[in-house]
C-alpha cells in the first residue's frame, strides 16, 4: 500500500515537533512519525522545544510527553500556544491521572502507544483545530 494511504496513514505529510526527555522514547517516536511520512524535529525538553519552535518557525503539530523535568507537556503546550494559538498538540503520558489534568485543547495519548493509536491521535488533533468545511452550494 502506498505511503499516505490506509487507516493508520496520514493523508498528508506534517512537520512535527516531537518532545520527550527519554532519548529512547524520543528516537522511537521520531522513527514512527518519519515512517508515517512526516518531517520531524526532535527536542529533549520543553526549553529545547521552544528554541526549536522559535528558530524553525512553523510546525503543523507537536507531540509531547507530559511528565518532563523543568517543564511539563501541558506547560509547554501553553507556551507554544501563545506563539501559535491554533497549533494542534498531542500530549502522551503513562500516568492516567495526568491525562485528566491536561488542558482540553490538546489530544491525549496514553503510553505505551501503538503506531495506529499515534496516527489516530494525530488525526484527531489536526481535525480538532481545523476550520469546519464550508457548506456546499445548493
Amino acid at each position: 500500500m502506498p505511503r499516505g494511504q490506509g487507516a493508520s496513514q496520514p493523508c498528508r505529510s506534517l512537520k512535527i515537533l516531537a518532545v520527550d526527555d527519554d532519548s529512547l522514547v524520543r528516537e522511537t517516536l521520531c522513527a514512527m512519525l518519519e515512517d508515517m511520512g512526516h518531517v520531524v524535529v526532535s527536542a529533549e525538553s520543553g526549553k529545547h522545544a521552544i528554541l526549536a519552535f522559535e528558530a524553525t518557525g512553523s510546525f503543523d503539530l507537536m507531540v509531547t510527553d507530559f511528565s518532563m523535568p523543568g517543564m511539563t507537556g501541558a506547560e509547554l503546550s501553553e507556551a507554544l500556544r501563545r506563539l501559535k494559538p491554533d497549533l494542534p498538540i498531542v500530549i502522551a503520558t503513562g500516568y492516567a491521572e495526568a491525562l485528566s489534568q491536561t488542558e482540553t485543547a490538546s489530544t491525549r495519548l496514553a503510553k505505551p502507544f501503538s503506531r495506529a493509536s499515534l496516527a489516530a491521535a494525530i488525526e484527531a488533533a489536526v481535525t480538532r483545530l481545523s476550520p469546519p468545511a464550508a457548506p456546499s452550494p445548493a
